[in-house]
């Protein structure tokens, strides 16, 4: 439960409560071993039921908290929950068989006709028998007939019960299989989709620093030729500073000369 609680604190608590009703069933079907009064039996039997009920409405929950998850969790994670969850689903199942057995066992009990668990009682069916008028015993019979059919009738619905189980069973698996089958292939889209982005984002970074390196050479190459520009005009008469083409030397000043008259 301790590395449950690690994934989860929900399935944690919900794993608790579980083993805490698997301890309930266990202790009592063997108390309703001990018991030998078919309504005792029968009201334990009932109380049993509802605990395998309440087991079976927390393991669905189990179930969406695993679903809830599986995005976060790695593979590894995912199939530790999905084997605990089949344990559980399995553990319940053999409870479930036992209560029928039991359900069973117990029709059979109230369906002997003047049959009895010792000789001592067979023998006192048989003094009541001889006692019966023979209306008596077709009355007695045919209400031991109408409990047979009524057992009949139980027994189907636990088995049509027990169909019901397995078929919601086989299709919650195919249900997981096919969702897991599901994100697997959006795990493969998305890799696929990161991959191509950080291709996209390497050629943009290569294209940015090529464009910067460009724009850092033609501002070296601007401010080169202002530099020369500003000498030149300052110092026109500097020899060392060869001049620009297009740009033509300050004209020089001329000077006035006086002719006499």
């Amino acid at each position: 439960m301790a590395s449950l609680t690690g994934v989860s604190e929900e399935l944690g608590e919900i794993e608790g409560q579980i083993s805490d009703i698997f301890r309930a069933l266990s202790n009592g079907f063997q108390k309703l071993e001990k018991i030998k009064d078919s309504n005792r039996q029968s009201r334990q039997l009932e109380e049993l039921t509802g605990k395998m009920k309440e087991c079976k409405r927390l393991i669905k929950e189990f179930d969406r908290e695993v679903k809830d998850l599986e995005y976060k969790n790695d593979a590894d994670t995912t199939k530790m929950l999905n084997e605990k969850k089949q344990s559980m689903i399995k553990e319940l199942n053999s409870y479930v068989a036992l209560k029928k057995q039991y359900a069973s066992n117990i029709e059979n009990k109230r369906v002997d006709l003047f049959e009895g668990p010792g000789e001592g009682f067979a023998e006192e069916n048989g003094l009541l028998a001889s006692n019966m008028s023979n209306q008596q015993l077709m009355d007695q019979g045919n209400r031991m007939m109408d409990e047979t059919d009524q057992a009949i009738e139980r027994s189907k619905k636990v088995v049509h019960e027990t169909v019901n189980v397995g078929t919601e069973t086989a299709a919650a698996l195919k249900a997981q299989t096919e969702q897991m089958s599901r994100i697997v292939n959006e795990l493969d889209s998305i890799h696929f989709s990161i991959k191509k982005a950080t291709q996209l984002v390497k050629e943009l970074g290569r294209q940015v620093a090529t464009d910067r390196c460009i724009m850092g050479l033609l501002f070296l190459i601007v401010v080169g030729v202002i530099a020369i520009i500003i000498v030149k005009i300052v110092n026109p008469h500097n020899k060392d500073i060869r001049d620009i083409p297009g740009l033509a030397p300050p004209a020089p000043s001329r000077r006035l000369l006086a002719y006499p008259y």
